[in-house]
């Protein structure tokens, strides 16, 4: 595919995608890509949307914006990047098939679905794109592609032909397995509150309940129709009268707003995406609540703390992929997010995967006691346990090492330390109140200096893992008990 020039800011995909009501087509490009095989294999084995759904949904916006709203140089370290997450993403799915994310059709299908729900935004709006426009908004979508080196004969050849891409992939290869029915259902009636909600938390389950409903009865409406009648998803009234409410008005409603308030996005793109970041740069905000960051429980006076914490830390931290379980999924997952919002070399993000695989097999070894290559949460608590009891050496084998890891790639200065806005990084977030920032970094900051050395974070975590009351200053690092 020949090189050609990446669509600037006044370019009709940046202004397409950047508007704020993208999210009304959001969820029914969650379960486009999804309902293809591999992808669900890849989420059922190693997805951390059960979970973690509001760092998940998080990570797919800010890829999307380091691929479309960068230059050329940004774009190609995030293709690299996600070549290199994806590379780890592979195995069989539960009818013994094999798949790998970085099968060419499976990745064709995830970059088409993007344009085609920008197209189907427009188009539910009540203002469909012109087919000039539509060729013009392929071409910019194309130059794009380009990066990704697939082959010319995967893509659709021109903006005519995606429909009957579309139509054809929809009859021929997806399946409703059980991520699809859980995108559309369940996952937004379980999802956790956003931490950001704070004295409006109480009011979550019934918000839930109401997003959940309208949010699936609209995708259901929103999606194609091949799609609707293979697997038997019918599209009523009520649905399509809510669609055709929801659509218009945002189209209004966006064109009345000065055009800075239009666009979630800047049209110029985000320049911090351009370089990685540094100490002397100011850092894009990270995507979500680092996978380290959960609230202490409240223990009663006396008692000790350290099974309940232990508890908490296996359902919040270690269990990312929310099956109840932990395996080589779960810690490959907190190694991604812990690289995620660093922007690492890949010399510096192999070291920090290397060194929570030590830490896996130091987990398996110790606690697998039936040997089926998981952990579970009593088989966690009481290994942990019985090991911090022997002696200090158990966690050196262990977790120090995916610590010390931590430690050095999120000390992007090479100092030697962490000060305030390099801890903010990889332990901050949208959903992370800026007190619980600086009292976790206090915490840390033994001697008050402004800055934390490797072994004052070191020591906390290990104080965590092993005070037995929770006023030590370790069992607060995760959050205020």
């Amino acid at each position: 595919m020949a090189t050609a020039d990446l669509p600037g800011p006044d370019s009709l995909l940046r202004r397409t995608l950047g508007e704020w009501r993208i999210g009304l087509v959001a969820w029914r490009l969650l379960v486009l890509q999804t309902a293809d095989p591999a992808v669900a294999a890849g989420m059922a084995n190693f997805s951390t949307y059960r979970a973690h759904p509001w760092r998940r949904i998080e990570h797919t916006m800010d890829s999307g914006k380091r691929l479309f709203f960068s230059d050329r140089e940004g774009l190609r370290r995030e293709v690299a990047r996600l070549e290199r997450t994806h590379r780890r993403l592979a195995g069989t799915d539960e009818q013994g098939r094999p798949f790998t994310a970085l099968d060419p059709a499976v990745r064709v299908w995830v970059l088409v679905t993007l344009y085609e729900c920008m197209t189907a935004m427009r188009e539910l709006s009540g203002r469909p794109l012109a087919p000039p426009e539509l060729d013009q908004m392929y071409g910019e979508f194309r130059a794009v592609c380009a990066e990704f080196g697939l082959s010319d004969d995967l893509l659709p050849a021109t903006a005519a032909d995606v429909p009957a891409y579309m139509d054809r992939t929809i009859r021929e290869r997806l399946e409703y397995s059980e991520p699809v029915r859980y995108l559309l259902f369940d996952m937004l009636r379980e999802a956790p509150a956003p931490r950001r909600l704070g004295h409006l938390k109480p009011a979550w389950p019934l918000a839930r309940t109401v997003a959940a409903h309208v949010i699936g009865a609209l995708t259901i409406a929103d999606l194609p129709e091949a799609f609707r009648e293979r697997f038997n998803l019918p599209r009523t009234r009520r649905a399509a009268l809510l669609s055709f409410i929801l659509h218009r008005g945002m189209r209004v409603l966006m064109n009345a707003l000065p055009e800075h308030r239009r666009y979630r996005t800047p049209l110029a793109g985000n320049s911090a995406t351009s370089q990685p970041p540094t100490a002397s740069t100011d850092r894009p905000s990270p995507p979500e609540a680092s996978p380290v960051r959960l609230p202490a429980p409240r223990r009663r006076k006396g008692a000790d703390s350290r099974p309940a914490r232990l508890r908490t830390f296996f359902r919040q931290v270690l269990d990312q992929t929310g099956d109840g379980r932990i395996s080589s999924a779960d810690l490959q997952a907190m190694a991604h997010n812990v690289c995620w919002s660093l922007e690492l070399t890949p010399e510096r993000e192999a070291r920090v995967y290397a060194a929570f695989e030590t830490w896996w097999q130091h987990l398996r070894t110790g606690m697998d006691a039936d040997d089926d290559g998981q952990v579970t949460c009593e088989e966690f608590v009481t290994a942990m346990l019985t090991g911090v009891d022997a002696g200090p050496a158990y966690l050196k084998q262990g977790l120090h090492v995916a610590v010390r890891a931590i430690f050095h790639a999120a000390d992007t200065d090479g100092s030697g330390h962490l000060c305030a806005d390099e801890y903010r990084t990889i332990f901050g977030g949208s959903r992370v109140h800026p007190a619980e920032l600086n009292h976790g970094f206090r915490q840390l900051d033994h001697d008050g200096d402004g800055r934390i050395t490797e072994e004052e974070f070191v020591q906390a975590f290990t104080d965590y893992f092993t005070a037995r009351t929770d006023n030590t200053a370790g069992s607060q690092l995760l959050g205020r008990p």
